[in-house]
């Protein structure tokens, strides 16, 4: 196996984790042949230190403070990380409608907006779901539903 190869990977995964189909796009252009890539993956994992749980855990973890569940579930995907695994880690974080609150009263103080304020309504409804947050959640979050059904 090139210890070139080696090397970088672990300088990469030194930095912050990645996740395997990350790693291997930005190991491909380095790599003799798809075998020895491959191989070398295999054996990160295998000495677990690789890890598309792991990734997606600390993902989470760092981002969850801001955005809501499909916005986090699309960046995994869009990394290459396994839907399961994506369930998974998203299953033992925080609850959205949580999160959403916190983020509301963040950035709107925690003041719902007027009953003829359709604009403003609007406006928040808008802002949690940028930020990835489910229709249901936005509307219990502006409803001042506080308890979870």
């Amino acid at each position: 196996m090139n210890e070139a190869l080696r090397e970088r990977a672990l300088r990469l995964l030194a930095g912050r984790d990645y996740a395997r189909p990350e790693l291997l796009q930005k190991l491909a252009p380095h790599a003799e042949s798809t075998e020895q890539l491959e191989a070398l993956l295999d054996d990160l994992t295998a000495r677990c230190l690789l890890s598309n749980e792991r990734y997606a855990r600390a993902r989470i973890n760092s981002r969850a403070a801001r955005l809501g569940d499909a916005r986090l579930a699309y960046e995994l995907r869009a990394k290459g990380v396994p839907d399961e695994v994506v369930n998974a880690a998203l299953a033992s974080g925080d609850d959205e409608l949580t999160r959403a609150r916190r983020v509301w009263q963040r950035k709107f103080g925690g003041q719902p907006p007027g009953v003829g304020d359709p604009a403003g309504r609007a406006r928040q409804m808008r802002f949690l779901s940028g930020r990835g947050f489910s229709g249901e959640t936005i509307r219990r979050v502006l409803r001042g539903n506080l308890e979870d059904d």
